[in-house]
């Protein structure tokens, strides 16, 4: 990985532009948890710390920490390497996306519904497992995993429509 952009042919983002990106935006997370923070007092109470005390000094080092990283960065003498390539990426994206539509989709279905469903999508799209295959693996881990934390463990997960239809 040690090809810069021009090397490369411009395929992908700059390693500099990636940390300060990444640097950005947990500094823009830092904020906004400081500022939360400093709404629910960051002082010490008669009973101890208010509520946003903690958080705030994590925030704050977190905030420091970003600091510290993009000055680092603007300081280091230029160095345009490839983070990574677009394909690449692209192959990150392709479990990115179903996996953010399965976080979405949990409220809706249920944790059980929409785990059996992914399970099932990723073994017959990236493990190219047959259709019989992947159904059996993606109802039989949500089975599973529902008597281990339901009724077992007694750790009520989200539950959707055919969970309520079942009765549980």
């Amino acid at each position: 990985m040690s090809e810069s952009i021009e090397e490369a042919g411009g395929t992908g983002p700059s390693h500099r532009g990636v940390e300060l990106g990444v640097a950005g935006v947990i500094a823009l997370l830092a904020l906004i948890g400081i500022y939360g923070s400093l709404k629910n007092g960051v002082g010490w109470a008669s009973d101890g710390p208010q509520a946003g005390f903690f958080p705030f000094y994590v925030c704050l080092i977190i905030l420091v920490s970003c600091a510290v990283n993009i000055a680092q960065v603007l300081m280091a003498a230029r160095d345009e390497r490839v983070f990574a390539y677009w394909s690449q990426l692209g192959q990150v994206g392709s479990v990115l996306l179903p996996t953010i539509i399965y976080v979405l989709v949990i409220s809706y279905s249920g944790i059980y519904v929409a785990s059996g469903v992914l399970i099932a999508f990723f073994m017959r799209w990236f493990g190219r497992y047959s259709w019989l295959m992947a159904i059996a693996v993606g109802v039989l881990v949500p089975v599973l995993c529902f008597f281990m934390f339901e009724i077992w463990f007694l750790v009520p997960l989200p539950k959707g429509p055919l969970e309520n239809m079942l009765g549980y």
